[in-house]
């Protein structure tokens, strides 16, 4: 199987029907990912097809629980994951790739111009440093802890904002240590295709007065 066959079968099972021109670019982002990573140690993923997997079809999972939203920030984007995946998919939605990182910011603004999203800003700094923006949702692949990703990217959603996190195994411990003003809206054991682990999303926002 190709990693064209492989993304479209990917794709099939998680009920994304999107156009060739997106394939493409899914496609075209994981070449560069697998271009800069020798230099920039974008992750710790050689081939191309894991990419696939593992970051590609991994970020798209977030997709059904940010159908509303019309801005978003990905907290240490790192390479990319989930907010170029899920930028090439909703080219209405607003993407804010922040990092700490400046080759990881470096990288993502290279790709940002390669493949021609027009709807991405890149910023790069401390997320706790960011304060000129509020959206609708912030979202982090294994940033941080629960309980630090609320404390450090609260004041970046708007009023009717809430946190998207996407973990692994089930966080059990975690959700523990979410603060009191925090609501757990929900915690969704994910289905990747072709990826042997478990992942989960945790929607969460603050309690509402």
């Amino acid at each position: 199987m190709n990693h064209k066959q492989q993304l479209q079968q990917g794709l099939q099972v998680l009920g994304l029907s999107l156009s060739t021109a997106q394939q493409l670019l899914l496609l075209e982002y994981v070449a560069l990912l697998k271009k800069w990573n020798s230099t920039y140690n974008l992750t710790a993923l050689r081939d191309e097809a894991t990419m696939i997997s593992h970051h590609v079809l991994d970020s798209l999972t977030l997709l059904p629980y940010i159908e509303n939203a019309q801005t978003l920030m990905d907290v240490g984007s790192g390479g990319g994951m989930p907010g170029i995946p899920t930028a090439i998919c909703r080219p209405d939605l607003q993407i804010t790739l922040l990092d700490s990182n400046t080759k990881k910011t470096t990288f993502l603004q290279q790709a940002v111009i390669e493949l021609g999203l027009n709807n991405v800003t890149v910023a790069s700094g401390r997320v706790e440093a960011m304060y000129d923006k509020k959206v609708d949702v912030v979202t982090s692949r294994a940033f941080a802890e629960l309980g630090d990703f609320i404390a450090l990217t609260k004041h970046l959603l708007n009023e009717n904002g809430y946190w998207a996190a996407m973990k692994g195994v089930y966080p059990y411990e975690e959700l523990e240590h979410v603060p009191s003003g925090i609501e757990v809206l929900k915690v969704d054991k994910i289905d990747v295709p072709m990826l042997h682990a478990e992942r989960h999303m945790v929607l969460m926002r603050p309690k509402q007065a």
